[in-house]
């Protein structure tokens, strides 16, 4: 292999040449291809080498990039290719030595450095592929959000969808076509969003106001936040729940018994790279973890409509599994069969059979069992009293 790897990844801003490095000049001039969107390409004036165009989808451009082998060429990405750009993706289809990497000022920097908002205290997201939903956890007064969006026409969703949530005091600054000659910025309240026709590349700065609900940063969310029929691990058991499967970056979940999608939901909340499976017997309230998932901004929970173990077989292995609903003899058995040593295992159990299982599983496997009751205020004529939920035992094990 040669010293110099045949595939360059170019980032390119909307002002094309002017805001190249030398070394991305060098690159762009030894190619004997240039590949990249019709946009990019058009950015560019002069190219003396031959062009491709990427197709769409995008995943159909890898396997015509991938015939290129053993030839020069470049690929146009917009701005840091590896900050929600094609840089990713395409260095899972190449060895460490056949690409070489460089970036431009991403349209994150670009934004920030035009707002004076300092990044690492600046959410990032990209929605080009991911619903509007996706910042619902992080809205609440006062935190700044840079959004990149797919099209012109998301601005007036995003305003939209801010206006829904109670915010629509936020200010929205839309940068369209940043740093080229058709840039245009424009900042309002989302209530007063003007009507022009956004033009794509478009990325919102939301500096977020308004009298809407935030959600917590702690674990335990308010019940209300989530659609039930009444099956639904209550708030201060949730929490401890979530204190014991103690989530760690990039592990998956199994939540057995989903109910509302309480505990899958909340798990995910905690970490970005964290996955979770949900198994419900009932299609009804399988439908209802979903759409409780999707406002909540958690599109990648995964809903299996089944009963466990049964349910369990195409799922891919969990670091984590919690046991809400359907806890049998049968299904403890399975999992200590089936899962590899060093998964953790939490169960809760509220009626006096759940609980026996419990029991003897702790017998046979140790951990830890605790029984925990909780009493909430009620009235009691014209006074006060204790009013007690059922006690919830809960067990938890490495196995």
């Amino acid at each position: 292999m040669s010293e110099t790897p045949w595939l360059s990844i170019i980032g390119l801003g909307e002002d094309g040449l002017k805001g190249l490095s030398c070394a991305s000049r060098s690159a762009l001039e030894a190619a004997e291809i240039v590949m990249g969107p019709a946009r990019h390409i058009g950015l560019l004036e002069g190219l003396a080498c031959e062009t491709l165009t990427w197709p769409v989808p995008f995943a159909d451009g890898i396997a015509q990039l991938m015939g290129l082998r053993g030839r020069r060429v470049a690929v146009l990405v917009s701005g840091d290719p590896f900050w929600y750009g094609a840089g990713a993706t395409l260095a899972r289809h190449f060895a460490p030595g056949e690409w070489q990497s460089f970036p431009v000022p991403s349209t994150f920097a670009r934004v920030a450095n035009h707002l004076g908002w300092s990044l690492e205290n600046t959410r990032c997201i990209g929605l080009h592929a991911a619903p509007l939903a996706r910042l619902r956890p992080d809205l609440a007064p006062g935190v700044r959000v840079i959004v990149l969006l797919r099209e012109g026409g998301g601005v007036r969703d995003l305003a939209t969808y801010l206006d829904a949530q109670g915010y629509a005091e936020t200010t929205l600054t839309i940068f369209e076509a940043l740093g080229g000659p058709r840039q245009r910025i424009t900042q309002t309240p989302a209530q007063e969003l003007p009507d022009l026709d956004y033009q794509h590349p478009v990325c919102v700065a939301c500096d977020i106001a308004g009298p809407g609900r935030a959600m917590s940063c702690a674990r335990g969310q308010a019940d209300d936040w989530f659609e039930s029929d009444g099956q639904i691990t209550k708030r201060p058991i949730r929490a401890m729940t979530l204190s014991a499967l103690a989530p760690v970056p990039f592990e998956h979940l199994w939540d057995i018994g989903g109910g509302s999608g309480s505990i899958g939901i909340e798990w995910l909340l905690c970490h970005p790279s964290l996955r979770a499976s949900t198994v419900e017997p009932r299609p009804e309230r399988a439908a209802r973890i979903a759409e409780n998932a999707a406002r909540l901004g958690v599109d990648h929970l995964r809903v299996v409509t089944g009963i466990a173990p049964d349910a369990l077989a195409g799922l891919d292995r969990p670091d984590v599994v919690f046991i809400g609903g359907g806890l049998c003899d049968d299904l403890l058995h399975w999992i200590e069969e089936n899962l590899a040593s060093g998964t953790r295992l939490v169960a809760n159990a509220v009626t006096l059979e759940s609980e026996a299982v419990l029991s003897g599983a702790h017998g046979r496997l140790g951990g830890d069992l605790m029984r925990v009751a909780v009493s909430r205020s009620h009235p009691l004529g014209a006074a006060r009293g204790w009013k007690a939920s059922y006690p919830i035992v809960q067990w938890s094990v490495t196995l």
